[in-house]
């Protein structure tokens, strides 16, 4: 991505993490710079506590930065509050770090399926990440595998058509391995870089998602070995805490390689991208924030840190 649209993204994640950064950063600073709060104190803490737990951190996640933050106030001796600011973001920071092979499924081929429930914008993710990865002169195809929800292959097709993408799609009632077979055998004949499946949500029935995904897994195995391999969950980033028992359930089906936050403009509770990665281990990898294609980037750490904190 060239320079100025990078500055365009980083603007365009500053404005729509505005209410976040109210709710988290501008509740924090009141706590390290008007409260009173001269000398670090335990009142102090566990006031800083509460805004970072209302600010949807997390309980887990706030108490381990809090933790540290202790340790940090006792081994360099920090006496003031406003003091441990800058410790405070560090260690949100390193919560937040992303493996270095993230993004190696880039170099390809790869395939990616993409999970999570209806509502949370999941055929749109794979549309605009259809149409980032083409313009990077990605060779990409899409599968549409969700053959259980009504219309899904019709508003995946839509958004292909918009991608400029091939689709590999199948009537709705279709074996959703039958497609991802077929569309593997697509993605090898024409040396596809990356190869995108769209799979059901059924989150109230894992019995059946978990016979769904093994078997696909068991496919793309057998007919593609060799490519990298991930699992992405999109979550709606306006549902806070609710996003991380959706992606707890997912994890406990399938081996999650990374997140897709959405609709993470307006929201006040941009503070689960960090519980969500924190908690769970697994890497943001692309954050959106408007409707637009381009709104879909890919996620840095030290962006959305700086988008809330400064």
């Amino acid at each position: 991505m060239a320079d100025n649209e990078k500055l365009g993204f980083f603007a365009r994640l500053k404005k729509g993490l505005s209410k976040t950064k109210a709710n988290i950063a501008d509740n924090m600073d009141q706590i390290f710079n008007t409260y009173g709060y001269e000398k670090v104190s335990e009142e102090f803490l566990e006031e800083l506590e509460e805004t970072m737990i209302m600010g949807d951190i997390g309980v887990q996640t706030t108490e381990e930065l809090l933790d540290d933050l202790r340790q940090k106030v006792k081994d360099e001796r920090i006496k003031y509050c406003p003091d441990c600011r800058q410790e405070l973001i560090l260690g949100i920071r390193n919560k937040m770090k992303q493996p270095k092979d993230a993004y190696d499924f880039e170099q390809g081929p790869a395939v990616v399926l993409v999970i999570g429930v209806n509502g949370v914008g999941k055929t749109t993710s794979i549309g605009k990440l259809a149409a980032n990865y083409r313009k990077q002169g990605k060779r990409v195809l899409i599968a549409s595998a969700d053959t259980f929800r009504a219309a899904a292959n019709e508003q995946l097709a839509e958004w292909a058509k918009r991608a400029g993408v091939d689709i590999i799609g199948a009537s709705e009632g279709s074996d959703p391995a039958a497609v991802v077979y077929d569309a593997v055998q697509a993605a090898k004949a024409r040396k596809t870089d990356i190869l995108l499946v769209d799979t059901a949500g059924r989150l109230h029935n894992k019995k059946n998602l978990m016979a769904e995904l093994s078997k696909i897994d068991r496919i793309i195995t057998r007919e593609y070995p060799g490519c990298f391999r991930e699992n992405w969950v999109v979550l709606d980033g306006t549902t806070g805490q609710n996003a991380i028992f959706q992606a707890r359930e997912f994890a406990s089906v399938t081996d999650l390689t990374g997140i897709v936050l959405t609709k993470m403009d307006g929201t006040a509770k941009g503070g689960i991208a960090i519980a969500v990665q924190a908690e769970l281990g697994i890497p943001v990898k692309f954050i959106g924030v408007g409707e637009k294609i381009e709104d879909l980037q890919k996620f840095n750490p030290d962006q959305f840190v700086d988008a809330i904190f400064y």
